[in-house]
């Protein structure tokens, strides 16, 4: 099993004071009321949380406009981590660039590393490692593992990727792609890629699954069978020594309301 970070033995704790291997099937909404902390819907903007520390109780603050209740249940879960991690320090508002940090990118990290950790911790306290590495173990990568793991935690497909990939289970790589211009990138140790030097900050390549989302202004254009398209080593990566350009497969979850994709790469 994976090795636990500060944050996601919180959440491990938090699941054993409460005597619960999980939670996939608790309102989270009272699970945060019992921890002291009250949770209200309300119209904020392009806000999607705010966790608002208090004496007696504190407010943690959901978007309304938050449709999906995977998404609500991930950032109540992140507000939870402020709220059990970081009552004493001023975090800053929740939104989707903070739901969807990786470690090291650009200069999230200023002013410490609470954001990473509140994801850390919702992503444990969702999706309980010993639980997810056993569910997901064994199974062939792809589209329908991920909308599988999120149904059965009950979770955002884009919160159970970024899950398999810390869980190193098989060897994926992940570009996040926001306004045209790709953001960072992140794979597991196992996945013998190479990418160009400088490629953040640039579009996604001409022939990239990505690059098609971006020029569709983020809408769905693949379904069912079809989500996972081939494309080549080359679309991504570089070749290195006696690589070949060999097959490898591109899957992409958009968000249009932030104009975003998420890329998912692996090898054929």
């Amino acid at each position: 099993m994976a090795v636990l970070s500060t944050a996601q033995l919180q959440a491990k704790n938090l699941l054993d004071s409460i005597g619960c291997d999980e939670i996939t099937h608790m309102d989270i909404k009272l699970l945060a009321s019992g921890l002291g902390a009250v949770v209200i819907e309300d119209d904020m903007g392009k806000c999607e949380g705010r966790f608002i520390p208090g004496t007696n109780r504190s407010i943690i603050k959901i978007n309304s406009s938050i449709k999906s209740q995977a998404r609500k249940r991930f950032v109540i879960a992140h507000e939870i981590g402020h709220h059990i991690m970081h009552k004493d320090i001023k975090v800053p508002d929740d939104n989707f660039y903070n739901f969807n940090l990786i470690e090291g990118i650009e200069d999230f990290l200023k002013d410490g590393p609470h954001e990473i950790e509140a994801n850390e911790f919702a992503g444990e306290l969702l999706m309980p490692t010993h639980l997810f590495e056993k569910e997901a173990s064994g199974r062939i990568f792809g589209p329908q593992l991920i909308k599988d793991l999120a149904t059965r935690f009950q979770t955002s497909l884009t919160a159970v990727v970024h899950k398999y990939v810390k869980s190193e289970i098989s060897p994926v790589c992940i570009m996040q792609v926001t306004n045209g211009k790709l953001r960072y990138w992140k794979k597991t140790s196992t996945m013998k890629v190479w990418l160009e030097p400088g490629i953040t900050k640039l579009p996604p390549p001409s022939d990239s699954v990505a690059m098609e989302y971006v020029q569709n202004k983020y809408g769905y254009i693949y379904f069912l069978e079809e989500k996972a398209q081939k494309i080549k080593r080359t679309t991504w990566f570089g070749l290195r020594g006696e690589q070949e350009d060999n097959d490898f497969y591109e899957y992409c979850i958009p968000t249009k309301q932030h104009n975003s994709v998420l890329s998912v790469v692996w090898e054929d």
